[in-house]
């Protein structure tokens, strides 16, 4: 085919695949090694496998788990509704507001969950009493102590909460800025409020960059829930180290609480990734609805091609 026939005639590609000995080389060594830990693992008669499926179903291991999962739910909605007010009050333009935001997310930030879950167990050295009334030195109305108010439940509640809800706050802000604020202002041409903006408008659109960051805070607190045994808790690990104290079977209880915990993320990351689709499905049909609409049609003509001359007959 002469040159001038192939002009404008797109040419099938006929790509080659490159041999590539040394990633065939590590997937062998990487498959060895999974298989000779398998094996070791699966062998070892130090990790009491008869221990360990006995006590997976156990009634207090489930028990543990109860109490992990409403840590995590319960934790993680406080922690968004703290976070969601945070960044909108660091986004206000009154600098009280800001300033506030500012200092919640500068403290609990900065400091370590560890103390903070020591620090609200311990609350009634500092309050030994809690009361409605009349604020600085009126009369009470009703009153608390503090030690029947403070279970390890509870402050280990307001100790996770009260942590996340500093970085859900960040997380949100970054979400709301980027939106577009050509949405906000066309909102607020159309007579709508601050707040309905917000609700109905901005939140809307930030949740595709809210959500992904938010389920991995889920999960990270599916397994930072285990730091509530400094306070003897009733969570997973808690209840794992009382049974391992009584029967010594140390590594085989620590075993079964990981498997929990393994069980509960993979739930989690399954759910995840089905919570971004649904929040990308708008994303995505635009964007490909834009490459399609950028991409070349197909013509509908044929293209001309040279044909030979004949020779001309003899007049």
């Amino acid at each position: 085919m002469t040159p001038e026939r192939t002009a404008g005639v797109e040419l099938p590609i006929e790509a080659v695949r490159p041999v590539r000995p040394g990633r065939w080389l590590g997937a062998a060594v990487a498959l060895l090694f999974l298989v000779w830990l398998a094996y070791t693992i699966i062998v070892n008669e130090n990790l009491h496998w008869d221990v360990i499926v006995a006590y997976l179903a156990d009634g207090r291991i489930l028990g543990g788990l109860w109490v992990t999962i409403q840590l995590t739910v319960l934790s993680m909605a406080i922690g968004l509704a703290l976070g969601v007010l945070a960044a909108v009050m660091q986004l206000s333009d009154n600098p009280v507001l800001r300033g506030t935001s500012a200092l919640y997310t500068w403290f609990f930030r900065g400091t370590p969950l560890l103390v903070q879950l020591i620090f609200w167990f311990n609350i009634g050295l500092v309050f030994p009493t809690f009361a409605i009334g009349v604020p600085f030195g009126g009369p009470k109305l009703i009153e608390w102590q503090a030690n029947a108010v403070i279970t390890p439940f509870t402050a280990a509640l307001l100790g996770l909460a009260i942590n996340e809800g500093a970085y859900m706050a960040e997380i949100v802000r970054a979400g709301i800025r980027s939106v577009d604020p050509g949405q906000r202002e066309a909102a607020e041409s159309l007579g709508m409020s601050h707040r309905q903006v917000l609700r109905r408008v901005v939140l809307p659109q930030a949740m595709r960059v809210i959500i992904p960051p938010t389920g991995n805070q889920f999960i990270s607190m599916l397994k930072t829930t285990s730091m509530v045994s400094v306070i003897a808790g009733a969570e997973l690990l808690t209840v794992a180290q009382r049974i391992y104290l009584g029967n010594f079977e140390v590594i085989a209880m620590l075993v079964v609480a990981s498997i929990w915990y393994l069980v509960l993320t993979t739930i989690a990351s399954v759910g995840q990734h089905f919570v971004e689709k649904r929040f990308e499905r708008g994303h995505v049909r635009l964007s490909s609805r834009v490459r399609r609409n950028l991409s070349p049609l197909p013509s509908k003509e044929p293209l001309p091609s040279k044909a030979p001359l004949s020779p001309e007959e003899p007049s």
